[in-house]
């Protein structure tokens, strides 16, 4: 193993760190997401909103934090730097375990929609479930081995899965706005009967949510990013922009295009929409791209679960071991611990359907992301006033605020079963925490 203490790599600059955020954030869940939403009709873009503009405002609290404390070593050293180390692991304990739960939720996505995209592998997995779990568990040892080789080469793969995923969007955007020139009743043909409420507003809010996590990654491999007091602002704000727009954008056509029953029942809603406008062949095209986002998806992820294991254990709260680089400077023991985590998940998560499996690992996903943002704006906001972090007043200020307000209304939204769930996993922490202290005999916060 590489001696730690050496100057570490620094491979991941503004491009490589936009592409972090715009593939974790575009992963599967936007493929997904039209058929979650149909259900509340017009609530759904009013939540859309609101979401776009609370995680704008999560987003600019990490590029603040990344700006100001350059040498704090991601999200752990900030909460940390704001109420202490309880808080610091409480929250970062939550968000660790939504990395590999995102894994494995992601593993099982991208094997629904290869089944569906190979024939013989969809044969072969009805002839013998058993296939369905170890091709989720093979995708996830296979990025597991490519971030192994260094955050170099995670990085150009998921800049060219991003890419490639970026196509299906556009083409989304094309055909919209093709109908929109050609025959613009049609997007008012479907509109939705539902009425606004504000619970409809809140849960449609909080489920779009989910195809919006990840705006922070950038600020998980600070020590790995050139300059990551400039990059890693500028990088978070442009990947939460970009992946903002596309999502809204590509959302709304099938929302409008189709009929709400018929896209709150599809299992692949794109593909429909491709296949009722272009044809059938091009449905088939969307699936292979939604393969590839999933991908990438999977990659970024890893790559932000290992290097937040290590993270964790440089503070001294994980094992000192986990924080280990092997020869190519990727965290080795970190990286390995994530893979045989998400592939429990995956193992036990295969006695639900593949459907059912998702959507419930998503929404506790969701769960375990909120505690960080709500603490982190409300942390920001703290040493702004003690005077550590300078800027903008009236906008910091605003925009600390207004995302502790938004995460607030997410766990509004998102109900008391998936409350629950961040509750427990947050409880989980605490044990751990109190060991970690005992054996390392660590100062009370």
């Amino acid at each position: 193993m590489a001696d730690p203490a050496a100057t570490p790599e620094r491979p991941l600059g503004f491009w490589m760190c936009t592409s972090l955020i715009v593939g974790n954030v575009i992963g599967m869940g936007i493929f997904l997401l039209p058929a979650s939403l149909a259900p509340y009709g017009l609530n759904a873009f009013i939540g859309w909103g609101v979401t776009v503009a609370g995680c704008c405002c999560i987003a600019y609290v990490f590029a603040r934090y990344a700006q100001a404390l350059p040498d704090e070593d991601g999200p752990y050293g900030y909460t940390k730097r704001a109420f202490g180390g309880g808080v610091a692991f409480f929250v970062m304990w939550c968000y660790w375990v939504s990395t590999w739960i995102t894994n494995a939720t992601l593993a099982i996505g991208v094997t629904g929609y290869l089944t569906a995209l190979a024939p013989p592998l969809g044969k072969a997995v009805q002839a013998a479930p058993v296939l369905a779990p170890m091709v989720a568990l093979l995708l996830i040892w296979l990025f597991t081995i490519i971030n192994l080789l260094g955050a170099r080469m995670s990085g150009r793969v998921q800049m060219g899965s991003t890419l490639l995923k970026l196509l299906p969007m556009a083409a989304v955007m094309v055909l919209g706005a093709m109908v929109l020139a050609t025959d613009p009743q049609a997007y008012a043909a479907h509109v939705p009967a539902v009425p606004l409420s504000l619970e409809a507003t809140a849960a449609a809010g909080t489920v779009s949510l989910f195809a919006m996590l990840g705006v922070e990654c950038a600020t998980i491999p600070s020590g790995k990013v050139t300059r990551p007091e400039i990059t890693i602002p500028r990088a978070t704000i442009a990947g939460t922009l970009i992946a903002a727009l596309v999502s809204i954008a590509v959302s709304a056509v099938p929302l409008l295009l189709l009929p709400q029953a018929a896209v709150a029942q599809s299992g692949a809603p794109f593909v429909d929409l491709f296949n009722r406008y272009w044809g059938a062949d091009a449905g088939r095209w969307v699936a292979l791209f939604v393969v590839v986002s999933g991908l990438g998806a999977l990659n970024g992820w890893t790559l932000v679960g290992g290097e937040l294991t290590a993270s964790v254990a440089a503070h001294g709260i994980f094992p000192a071991w986990l924080r280990t680089q092997n020869r190519h400077h990727a965290p080795g023991h970190g990286l390995l611990l994530m893979a045989v985590l998400a592939s429990a998940m995956v193992a036990m998560n295969y006695s639900r359907t593949l459907a059912d499996g998702f959507t419930f690992l998503s929404v506790v996903t969701t769960a375990a992301n909120l505690p960080l943002y709500l603490v982190g704006a409300l942390g920001l906001y703290k040493l702004w006033r003690r005077g550590l972090i300078n800027g903008e007043a009236a906008w910091l200020r605003f925009c600390a605020i207004a995302a502790a307000i938004y995460c607030a209304w997410a766990f509004y939204g998102m109900g008391r079963e998936a409350s629950l769930w961040a509750v427990a996993l947050g409880a989980v922490s605490l044990p751990m925490f109190w060991l970690a202290r005992r054996r390392h005999k660590l100062q009370a916060p």
